[in-house]
């Protein structure tokens, strides 16, 4: 069995997709233990003597802080707080993106700044180790004083409280406690409020999607490409000296790569009736380049928020500090997220307007993709279906982080919306895995229609892998069924681009 160390070492993305995709445990490293244990003995030793006010272990909550809590209730007041916090609705969290929070949560506390006890961080690695999802909802979080109601709804089973999913099924949490003989966590001061403030939320849909966008913006080059060569687009946009002159790293990324993606290809290298190709063509590399250059920024910010500690008050035992602050607040998060929605959006948009160039009947090709037009409808309903997404998608990146919605009494009186641009940048993910796997449909078929000419051996090898999963249409059938198995080619193909 293989294990992820939790340490203070930097966390990347490429070890998050490796946890994820070979299912690590997780392990405390020894540093990580001696982290956890300081911290909390010095909160312990601190609140023996402690009579003066310290935001949210020895007061209330938000615009209650100004009540004072007696030793005697410190632990009341951290389980009161849990269960109260827990208010979410709407559809649940996706499991994987469960897990990823549960994981990034770990994380962030065994930093040694937050203040909880050591079996409550290993009752967390019990849950992550033994796939013990938590039910959590959509819905709840003003992206700021953290997460509160999905990591309220994340925390509530380490009480005994609460839904988890496990071997498959949604059980009560008790359930589950009993088969594991084990006994709930008794919070201490402080430990509530740690583990229901802080950006997890936030973090794990935009570290899922950053995982997924990664991969599906480079097949987004590759399928325009196919595109490309199916509608006899010309080389001439993708020449290096083009790109050298408004020198974007994403442009220069994009040409290079379609030009690899190019080598040999008998189909590029044939002489052009016409002079120009439409811009959804000939702006691949501004266009696609663009939105890697937002990607790359979005992945930035999130590299460095899952190596943060997010909680609020923070503890520093080297400095005899316990500060009440801001590192809760998702302001960083939902700017980027909602960057990441206009990015992907962008990249459906402009894959939708290439399929609806190959449906035009011009340059040789059939209208619709049909040998036979009139008697068979063809390709044009497709072509219906991505328009609708990308208008969606086009609503979805309305950004939600200019707005804030005042809550707690004033006490909190600018939120980052972060959790709904979380969300968004989730469902704009799901939708552009659509829309290219419509415009590889469409793509793939009007490359039949110039043989016996070749594209490149990339090219050719990838739509013979494609060709595995969804045939050439001759006439008219039922048309889901195909996009569908062409959604579910794009997630599971494992594409290896030629030099890089």
């Amino acid at each position: 069995m293989k294990y992820h160390q939790i340490s203070s070492n930097t966390l990347d993305f490429e070890t998050v997709r490796n946890i994820m995709e070979n299912d690590l445990k997780l392990e405390l490293s020894k540093s990580a233990v001696l982290k956890i244990e300081k911290c909390r003995k010095y909160l312990d030793e601190k609140m023996e003597s402690q009579e003066e006010p310290i935001y949210g272990i020895n007061t209330g909550f938000g615009s209650l802080c100004n009540h004072s809590i007696s030793k005697e209730d410190l632990s009341e007041l951290q389980r009161n707080l849990v269960m109260s916090h827990a208010c979410g609705v709407g559809e649940e969290v996706p499991s994987e993106i469960v897990k990823l929070m549960l994981f990034l949560k770990i994380q962030s506390v065994s930093f040694g700044n937050s203040g909880v006890q050591l079996q409550t961080v290993k009752r967390m690695i019990e849950f992550y180790n033994n796939d013990i999802i938590p039910v959590v909802y959509q819905q709840g979080s003003l992206g700021a004083s953290g997460d509160l109601s999905p990591l309220a709804h994340l925390s509530l089973p380490l009480l005994g409280l609460g839904e988890v999913y496990y071997k498959g099924r949604k059980t009560k949490a008790e359930k589950v406690y009993k088969e594991f003989n084990w006994k709930p966590i008794k919070l201490k001061s402080k430990e509530g409020l740690a583990l229901l403030n802080g950006t997890q939320f936030m973090s794990a849909y935009g570290v899922y999607c950053c995982l997924k966008v990664f991969d599906i913006s480079r097949l987004a080059d590759v399928i325009a490409t196919l595109s490309l060569e199916a509608f006899d687009g010309r080389r001439e946009p993708f020449h290096e000296l083009i790109q050298q002159i408004r020198p974007h790293k994403g442009q220069i990324k994009t040409a290079q790569r379609i030009r690899n993606l190019l080598t040999d290809s008998e189909l590029i290298g044939r002489d052009k009736e016409h002079v120009q190709d439409p811009y959804s063509f000939r702006c691949i590399p501004q266009v696609h380049g663009a939105s890697k250059d937002s990607i790359n920024y979005v992945a930035y910010v999130f590299a460095k928020e899952i190596n943060s500690v997010t909680d609020n008050p923070t503890i520093f035992p080297d400095y005899d500090l316990i500060i009440s602050a801001g590192n809760f607040h998702g302001q960083p998060l939902a700017l980027a997220l909602d960057n990441l929605c206009i990015a992907m959006s962008e990249l459906g948009n402009i894959s939708e307007r290439r399929t609806y160039q190959l449906l035009s009947g011009k340059r040789g090709l059939p209208a619709f993709l049909v040998a036979n037009p009139g008697l068979n409808s063809g390709f044009m309903i497709p072509q219906y279906t991505a328009a609708s997404i990308v208008n969606q998608n086009k609503q979805l990146s309305t950004p939600v982080s200019v707005d804030s919605i005042e809550s707690s009494q004033g006490q909190e009186d600018h939120v980052s919306m972060g959790a709904n641009a979380a969300t968004k940048a989730f469902r704009v993910l799901e939708n552009l895995e659509k829309i290219l796997a419509i415009e590889l449909f469409n793509a793939a078929q009007a490359l039949e229609f110039r043989r016996p000419a070749k594209s490149s051996v990339f090219i050719e090898e990838f739509v013979e892998a494609y060709r595995k999963k969804v045939s050439f249409i001759e006439n008219d059938k039922i048309m889901y069924k195909e996009i569908e198995a062409s959604i579910q080619f794009l997630r599971k193909y494992k594409l290896q681009l030629p030099d890089e």
